[in-house]
């Protein structure tokens, strides 16, 4: 990195710019109980308030700038709205627009300015008041993020930045000029997101609406390789200057997730000279944000490959593989049209959604599939199960009747408007809508927790209840309900049992088996919004979640443990060898499940020390994909590094590791996330 950059990224891990912070016992709420307003007009007003008490913090070294400083967002809604709504409606996350990914691109390419004529030429149209108010909240938002920048460049004038003070005065009202105001005025948009309180704000496909802007000042030589790569790093480091702020499971957990290469939505190759900039950039510095992740295909040239895992070798956790192979015809098989899933993104995690349109809730709940296993083995008919296919008849009843009850609970979502989000997707402005209405698509998604697990369960059900019948039905009953203590023989025989992982079929059918049956079962339903509901092979945290409400399981593991992450073998057994776990998760239908979830694998970081190991794994990569596989993390990890940094964190402070769908540090996981990385079985070679 240049000399500029590492003043930025020093100030960053330092955090200076944190002793601005203002903390919610400071802020006056009583000014946000704003009341007998609708909705659309209170989150602008809230969105205007929050710009007033922002105070603007300037370096003279900013290139890209914008930091926050009030921590407190106030809620929307009051406590006896929120009773009143509870009663109709699942309040999903809160009710918060969040997940989804913003057409950046349009506004980039024209300005502010354009968009508020256009809002204003359709405030003249003879409206009803409800679309009156949607145009105004949105006009509102736009004046709100001027009087913001306006703040700000003239903080850069008195702090002597002109280059910044000099972009302000021309984004973001009109089009970028070059490269550099494109990048501010990205960071603008996403910053302001943050600020009007919505989640997991996506940077979505960065090299490709960003190149226009990068290739004409690299033709006409307004700027160098090298300096585009330094403005991007300058960029990414902005990405994380407020990430203790962002809401989340744990801290890291905020769904700035960028997609790079893949194909366009006409076909053709998307990957370009940004592409590669981006993941240099990334490679250069330690950044738990953007979360990088590579569309690929079995035409994808192995150079793409190379470059990802010596991302992955830095320890970050990304980049994350995406198998256009798979996921493009499964999203077209589930209704969405050629040209928008060649163009689909990630959300926060993994999730597979489309950008600028879609408005799908790729994270709604979660099947567990061992609590389905566990509920058909307590189930009084098991012990009159004569063979082990009637006993998957039990299993596959728990799946029919639980997907039955998430989809009641979930198929009637209430979502706060947000005017200034909608101003940033596809035609909501045109149509007079806000994208809380629901926008071309409006799909759920239900997770997939514990697959291995639970096949393993079946596993060794099958094997010692029902062939080898060496374990009756009542002792693996009471070694379950008493967790296995006095019964180790018992557990241990459960744990010896055929496994997802080792390339068997005697297991691996019986994944194959449970994931067919989710995903008729969820193809089966529609949500109150038009939608479908996706099944797919994510855990996000539910891997904890549900185990810790699961007592012991038929595959030797005990209660309360957890399941392994996302769409990955069991943690308590030792594999063949990594790739007879490609093949054993490559096997199920995964077109038909393809909501996301990646196959996850850790590494021991020496595989990655010389050239050699750098392309053993990036053949892997190209073998996953050429197996049809969909999605793909993998992980380079040092069990003793972890250790250590558990006894002596200070030593550790900028330690990052992959949780499920995103990364963070390590030091500010709670402990039983810390111990499930730590858990992961550690490939070698």
């Amino acid at each position: 990195m240049d000399k500029n950059v590492e003043i930025v990224y020093k100030r960053f891990l330092k955090r200076e710019y944190r002793n601005e912070i203002r903390t919610d016992k400071e802020i006056d709420k009583s000014k946000f109980l704003i009341k007998e307003m609708p909705f659309a007009l209170r989150v602008s007003t809230r969105f205007d308030l929050m710009v007033e008490e922002e105070t603007p913090i300037v370096y003279e070294n900013d290139r890209i700038g914008f930091y926050r400083t009030v921590k407190y967002i106030p809620p929307i809604l009051l406590d006896e709205e929120i009773v009143e709504l509870s009663k109709k409606y699942l309040l999903f996350d809160g009710g918060i627009v969040t997940n989804i990914s913003s057409d950046y691109e349009t506004t980039l390419n024209v300005g502010f300015d354009k968009r508020l004529e256009e809002i204003e030429n359709l405030l003249k149209q003879d409206n009803s008041s409800k679309e009156n108010d949607e145009l105004i909240a949105m006009k509102n938002s736009i004046l709100s993020i001027y009087k913001l920048c306006d703040k700000y460049q003239k903080e850069c004038e008195k702090k002597h930045n002109y280059v910044l003070a000099n972009i302000l005065k021309n984004i973001p009202r009109k089009k970028p000029s070059s490269f550099h105001e494109a990048l501010v005025f990205f960071r603008i948009m996403n910053y302001c997101l943050w600020l009007n309180g919505n989640k997991h704000n996506t940077v979505g496909r960065f090299d490709q609406y960003m190149y226009p802007f990068y290739k004409y000042d690299i033709n006409h030589k307004k700027i160098s390789e090298q300096e585009a790569l330094s403005l991007i790093q300058e960029l990414f480091i902005s990405l994380n200057f407020d990430a203790d702020l962002y809401p989340g499971v744990q801290q890291g957990d905020n769904g700035q997730s960028l997609v790079l290469g893949g194909i366009k939505p006409d076909g053709s190759d998307a990957f370009n000279e940004l592409t590669e900039l981006c993941l240099k950039a990334s490679l250069e510095m330690d950044l738990i944000d953007p979360k990088i992740n590579l569309r690929v295909n079995k035409n994808t040239d192995l150079k793409w490959f190379k470059l990802g895992t010596l991302l992955t070798k830095k320890g970050l956790g990304f980049p994350q593989y995406s198998n256009d192979d798979v996921v493009i015809p499964s999203l077209v098989k589930l209704g969405y049209e050629l040209e928008d899933a060649r163009d689909y993104v990630v959300a926060a995690c993994w999730e597979f959604i489309i950008p600028k349109v879609g408005m799908d809730i790729p994270n709604i709940d979660c099947l567990s599939f061992p609590t389905c296993v566990d509920k058909a083995l307590h189930n009084e008919k098991f012990k009159e199960c004569k063979t082990y296919l009637s006993f998957e008849k039990l299993v596959f009843n728990e799946i029919t009747k639980e997907i039955k009850r998430l989809v009641e609970y979930s198929k009637n979502v209430f979502i706060i408007p947000s005017p200034y989000q909608s101003i940033l997707m596809k035609d909501c402005v045109k149509n007079k809508k806000d994208i809380a209405g629901g926008g071309k698509y409006n799909n759920f998604g239900l997770h997939g927790a514990g697959i291995a697990n639970a096949s393993d369960a079946l596993s060794a059900i099958r094997q010692h209840i029902f062939d080898n019948k060496d374990i009756s039905k009542d002792d693996l009953l009471k070694a379950l309900d008493n967790d296995f203590k006095g019964y180790s023989e018992i557990q241990n025989a459960l744990k010896s049992s055929p496994k997802m992982g080792d390339n068997n079929d005697y297991v691996d059918s019986l994944a194959i088996k449970m994931l067919d049956k989710f995903a008729k079962e969820c193809h089966k339903y529609h949500n109150s919004r038009g939608g479908i509901y996706r099944a797919g092979t994510g855990t996000a945290m539910y891997y904890i979640w549900c185990s810790e409400k699961l007592g012991a399981t038929a595959d030797g593991r005990n209660a309360h443990q957890p399941f392994s992450a996302n769409y990955s073998p069991s943690l308590s057994h030792n594999f063949k060898g990594v790739l007879s776990v490609i093949q054993s998760f490559t096997k199920p239908h995964l077109e038909d499940v393809c909501n996301g979830g990646p196959l996850t694998l850790e590494f021991h970081d020496t595989l990655f020390r010389n050239d050699e190991g750098i392309e053993k794994v990036a053949q892997l990569v190209k073998t996953f994909i050429m197996l049809k596989g969909h999605q793909l993390q993998l992980n380079a990890i040092n069990r003793d590094t972890l250790l250590d940094a558990q006894i002596h964190p200070e030593d550790h402070k900028n330690l990052i590791v992959r949780v499920w769908g995103w990364s963070g540090y390590f030091n500010e996981l709670d402990l039983v996330y810390q111990n499930h990385i730590i858990s992961r079985l550690e490939f070698l070679n």
